[in-house]
Formats: C-alpha cells, structure tokens, sequence
C-alpha cells in the first residue's frame, strides 16, 4: 500500500515553480540567471496598501476568527469591482473571499464536479486547471488551439471534444500561458454555446485590468445572459496590484454555489489572513494609478520581447495582447544541433538554456503545448533585453 494516496501523488509539482526554484537555487550560487519563469510582477505593493496592512496589524479585531467566506467590507467592495469591471449584478452576498486564486479555481471545481465529470480546458492551459479538476474527481479535456488560431478556441472546436459527460467549460482571456485575448464577439458566441448546451463556465479573469493596444477585456456572464446562473468568476489582486505574496483571491457565482464554497472552505482554510483581507480592500477602493503604471511598464515589455524574439531565426510568434507572457513556438529548435546537442522536447531545450546562457524559461510542455516555450516579462527592462540578448546569440 502506498504511504501517499494515488490522488495527490500523481499529480505533479507546478513547473513555473520549479522552473523559478531552479533559477533562485543557481542565484544563491551566485550564477546571473535571469528568470522569465515565474508569473510575477516584478513591483512592490503599492505603499498605500501596504500602511494599510500595517494599520490593521494594529487593530485587535484583526487577531481574531472572522467569517470564512471574508470580510464583509471586503465582499462588498469585490461585489461592486465585479459590477464595474465584468458588468454583471451582483451583491456581497455571491462572493467568496479565498486564499490566493488557486483555492478560488479548486473551490470551484470541488462545488461542482462530481466523479467522471467532464471539463473543456481550452489548451494551452495554466499548469493548474488540469491537476485541480483531477483533484476534485473530474476529467480534464483539453482543447487544442495553436499560433495559427491566434490561441482562441472557437465554438466549433468545443463543440467536437463535448460528450455526455462535459459539465464545464473553463474560460480564459487575458490568458496565461499565451497572452490571448478574445475578442467581445467570440466571447459572446461561446458564452451562447455553453448556453445552449447547457453547460457551467468557470471564467478565469486575474488578468483583467492588462490588456494592451486595442484589446479589451470582456467578461462572458457580462455579455452572455443566456448562461443565467451557470457561471463563476475567479479573480483576485495578486496579477493587477503586484500582491502575489499577499494570496486573496476570490470567487463570485450563484448562492448554491457560493454557499458550497464557503462550507468547504470552513473545513479546509477557514478565513484568510485577516490583514491580507484589510490590504486587498485598500487596492480595490484605494487609487487605480499604481495599477496603470504597472500596466504601461509590462506594455513597453511586451513590445520589447515580441520584438526581440520575432528576429530570432526559427522563432514563431504571435503578439501577445494581454497578461505578462509571450509564448513563442520554438519546435525548429529542437531538430538543429546547437553547440553539439540536439532536442527531443521544449524541456530539453530550456534546461541547456538555463545551463549554458542561464536564462530561464518555461517549457509548453507544462501548459499541454509541445513546441513552445513561455517566457514572462514581468523583470526589470534592462534584465528583460539582456535575457533575450542570450537567447538570440545561443539560438541564431
């Protein structure tokens, strides 16, 4: 008998983290890797949050148990983001305050999902969507878009992976890995599919608030009110307010669901950290500027890497137009010899990379898309060219 269940033991550890644990372990020995793995911005929290979380260390009410779906104050001010930002109506009273965006994407699945369940995972995917529905006793399908498509699945491509046993439909946009965004008519269109087919959509929108050039962001339960009541958003400050280290998140759905979430949470987490809490309330009713220099600082890199990668011989790329990551094809790599080697995956490729130029990036692979390769530009601009600088040189 194994001393670890089959459940959790299959499931492998996040190859962003390693990717990034790697990079800080050859850092510590005092090796110049740059890093375009991990997906976090590179900013400190902006000041007038952090004093705010200063301020609510002081207050005693801070020290206690508090609800465990969040802070009231806290579900009020998510109800009203989400009413502006996704244009749908909703109150305190449909959102669940969670500890990061990961336990918002598992609460969900876990609400939802029964054993052999199905769920329409547009491919390539965040490494996380896949393992969670596992996780909560459903079956991932992945559904396959390339460069060619833009990275935008389409309702005819759903339509051919839908069985009898597709509950879900998980959707992204802005995406990670790709940096996808899906225009406001596709995303009505697809949002009417699921409609008609009667499906939940588990709608993934962390990256909102970075969309550049003239992309915009649209949320499906705002433009699709055919879905009704089947539909969640997930979402959270750690991307838009360089919060990752803080871990709130959210989710926002109907009561049954909000409800399954919160008893689940009760038993799992309970309440997140009370001063986290205080702190995302600050972002989220505090000045939206830091939010937009952020934005214009990735904007200036996405030019910057799109660039300077399309120039490298054998490197594909579509221009991403959302998120902080570019996701160039590099499949002609790995049939060339380079310095004496050769390829037989994106893996291969990324750990000669980070061995020989100590730069590094992450495999698609990870992200259910053989042949590519993810790089973040959310560093320092200067790192950024330096970084792709490398890479140009090893690769041409």
């Amino acid at each position: 008998m194994s001393r670890v269940s089959q459940r959790v033991g299959s499931i492998p550890p996040s190859a962003t983290m390693a990717i990034s644990s790697r990079a800080k372990a050859l850092r510590a020995q005092g090796r110049d890797v740059i890093g375009f793995g991990a997906g976090e911005p590179d900013f400190p929290t902006p000041e007038h949050i952090v004093e705010a979380a200063v301020a609510a260390c002081r207050e005693p009410r801070n020290h206690r148990y508090t609800p465990a779906a969040g802070l009231p104050e806290l579900r009020e001010a998510v109800a009203a983001v989400t009413k502006a930002g996704s244009g749908v109506d909703v109150e305190a009273s449909n959102v669940v305050i969670t500890n990061g965006g990961k336990q918002a994407v598992y609460n969900t699945f876990a609400a939802l999902l029964d054993p052999g369940d199905e769920v329409l995972v547009p491919s390539p995917y965040w490494v996380t969507y896949p393992h969670a529905i596992a996780l909560a006793g459903g079956v991932p399908v992945p559904v396959p878009t390339d460069r060619t498509t833009g990275f935008r699945v389409s309702p005819e491509d759903l339509e051919r992976a839908v069985t009898d046993r597709t509950k879900m439909l998980v959707f992204v946009s802005p995406s990670n890995p790709t940096g996808a965004v899906y225009p406001p008519d596709e995303v009505r269109e697809i949002g009417r599919w699921a409609a008609e087919r009667g499906l939940w959509v588990m709608t993934d929108e962390i990256y909102q608030h970075l969309v550049y050039g003239t992309a915009t962001f649209t949320s499906m339960p705002g433009v699709s009110p055919e879905l009704e009541d089947r539909w969640v958003i997930v979402n959270g400050v750690a991307k838009s307010y360089a919060m990752t280290g803080w871990r709130v998140g959210w989710l926002v759905g109907p009561p049954d669901v909000v409800a399954a979430a919160t008893t689940l949470q009760s038993h799992s987490t309970s309440n997140v950290a009370n001063v986290s809490q205080r702190a995302a309330l600050a972002a989220l009713t505090g000045p939206f500027e830091p939010v937009e220099r952020m934005r214009a600082a990735f904007d200036r890199r996405r030019r910057t890497m799109y660039e300077m990668l399309r120039d490298i011989p054998g490197v594909e790329i579509v221009e991403p137009q959302g998120a902080f990551y570019a996701f160039p094809d590099v499949s002609a790599h790995l049939g060339r010899e380079i310095r004496g080697r050769r390829f037989r995956s994106v893996g291969d490729l990324a750990a000669f990379i980070l061995d020989e130029v100590e730069v590094a990036i992450v495999p698609g692979e990870a992200f259910g898309a053989p042949g590519y390769a993810r790089l973040s530009y959310a560093l320092a601009d200067a790192d950024l060219v330096r970084g792709v600088e490398r890479l140009q040189r090893l690769l041409s």
